[in-house]
């Protein structure tokens, strides 16, 4: 990958089509609901970890500043394909479309929802992104697993934390959303886990492919900051 900041390397751009792919395919599996024996979770949560994964990936080769470029990304994609199904869904169907229920049910996400998506989104892929640059930096690039794992922790747990009250408050009892915030953290955690021997796989090819092990010292952690 060159220094310039005008260039970026193939890998890096799959990745971040990967990541984007990722964020607004959860976006319409989570109109599924999947019963897991005792827990109920919806079918997001088969893709979206990977973001997570990818988001470790990103900020362990090139570190904090690539990372960051791809959550803002990513972000605006999803906006994107939000804003655009909204837009469908609201234009009245054909006389002969029999599909409305359906297309509602995919594409007509309430406001609420959308925002407390949003900002659920940024924050925890920026504290993974933020705890993965730091114990790098810390650990003197040892402990990758731990990292990877303890980053996703701290990520999904804010994730969680700020979308289940914002978008199901009201809606899913009081006393139900603490175990529904922990089940969700346990297993997009564990994901990342079952995974884990994949990612520390395709971490190393790529460092060894691009030549790069970025360290962020001395770096700009501000998340409005694009130098």
């Amino acid at each position: 990958m060159k220094t310039d900041n005008q260039h970026v390397s193939v890998l890096f751009m799959l990745f971040g089509i990967l990541f984007c792919v990722c964020l607004i395919t959860a976006n319409v599996l989570e109109t599924k609901q999947i019963s897991l024996g005792p827990v109920n979770i919806t079918g997001g949560l088969l893709v979206f970890p990977v973001s997570y994964i990818i988001n470790d990936c990103v900020c362990e080769v090139w570190g904090y500043g690539r990372a960051r470029m791809l959550i803002w990304t990513g972000f605006a994609m999803n906006f994107l394909f939000v804003l655009f199904g909204a837009v469908a869904d609201a234009i009245p169907g054909a006389p002969y479309w029999d599909g409305d229920e359906g297309f509602h049910a995919v594409f007509g996400l309430a406001p609420r929802i959308a925002a407390a998506s949003f900002v659920a989104f940024l924050v925890g892929s920026f504290i993974n992104a933020y705890v993965m640059s730091r114990m790098k930096v810390s650990s003197g690039g040892r402990n990758f697993s731990a990292r990877a794992i303890l980053s996703t922790v701290f990520g999904e747990t804010a994730d969680s934390l700020i979308f289940f009250p914002l978008a199901l408050s009201g809606v899913v009892p009081l006393g139900e959303m603490p175990s529904l915030i922990i089940s969700q953290v346990v297993l997009k955690t564990l994901y990342e886990i079952v995974v884990l021997p994949v990612t520390i796989r395709v971490v190393r090819h790529t460092k060894r492919y691009e030549g790069e092990d970025v360290y962020d010292k001395d770096i700009d952690y501000n998340v409005f900051s694009f130098k």
